[in-house]
Order: C-alpha cells, then structure tokens, then sequence
C-alpha cells in the first residue's frame, strides 16, 4: 500500500518543526549577544519604567530558555518523523509510525504551550491516517 499521502504530511511537519528550531536557536543567540541583552533591556526600561530591573531580567531569562525549549522539542520532533517514514515506507509498521506521529504532536503542543501547534496538525493527520487505513488483504498474504 502507498502510503504516499502520510509521508507527505509527515515531510511537512518536519519542515515545520526544522523552521521552529532555527527560530528557537536565534532566540538563544540573540539573547547571548550582549548588545542587543542591553538594547532589550534598555527598551524594556523606556516603555515599562516602573517595572523592577529584576523582573525584567527574569523575563528576558524566560525567553532565552524558551529558545532552548523550542530547539529540543523541534529536534525530537524532526527525529521522530524522520524514524515514522522509515516506517511508513513499505508498509514496515504503520501503527507504530502513526502512535509516534500522534504522541509527538499532542506532546509538542502541550509541553510549548501550543507554540508547536502548526506542525503537530501535520503530524497528527498522518498519525490518524497512519492508524485509520488498512493493508489490503493480498498484500498483507505472503506469496509462493
């Protein structure tokens, strides 16, 4: 059975959670660079005065770890696909391409806070489909 729709949907995703890593990694980068740290910090201070200079570090801390968020879950996310369509291709294991498929896209949403929705749409759809359609029956009768 071709299976050519699933791994479609699948390369997508990955694309998009490869976008999502790039993003994530230019989060931790910009927030690692020291002029622009003090440049945000600086318009922090302009357009929030009242703010305390130890909030707006947390907050600026809590960006850079959701860089790091991003980069892991994306990866994890990439390889998880990546071991689906070798799955997928030949009609090797199916359902278990499409259980991963669809815990990743659930988990990625979830533990992002939904920052990861756009690809897990992709993923879960080709988990269902993955899960949904069956072997025909001559191809699933060994021949002799």
């Amino acid at each position: 059975m071709s299976r050519t729709g699933e791994i479609v949907l699948t390369v997508i995703g990955g694309f998009i959670y490869g976008f999502f890593a790039v993003v994530g990694a230019l989060m931790v980068w910009f927030f690692h660079n020291e002029a622009i740290w003090d440049q945000a910090t600086e318009e922090l201070r302009q357009q929030q005065p009242d703010i305390a200079p130890g909030e707006m570090e947390a907050a600026l801390q809590m960006f850079q770890g959701s860089g790091w968020l991003m980069i892991v879950i994306s990866a994890i996310g990439l390889i998880l696909g990546i071991v689906s369509i070798v799955f997928m291709v030949g009609d090797k294991k199916p359902k278990a391409a499409g259980i991963m498929l669809i815990v990743m896209s659930v988990l990625g949403a979830l533990v992002t806070f939904g920052a990861l929705i756009f690809s897990g749409v992709f993923y879960l759809i080709a988990g269902i489909m993955c899960l949904a359609r069956k072997a025909s029956p001559e191809a699933t009768t060994p021949t002799e």
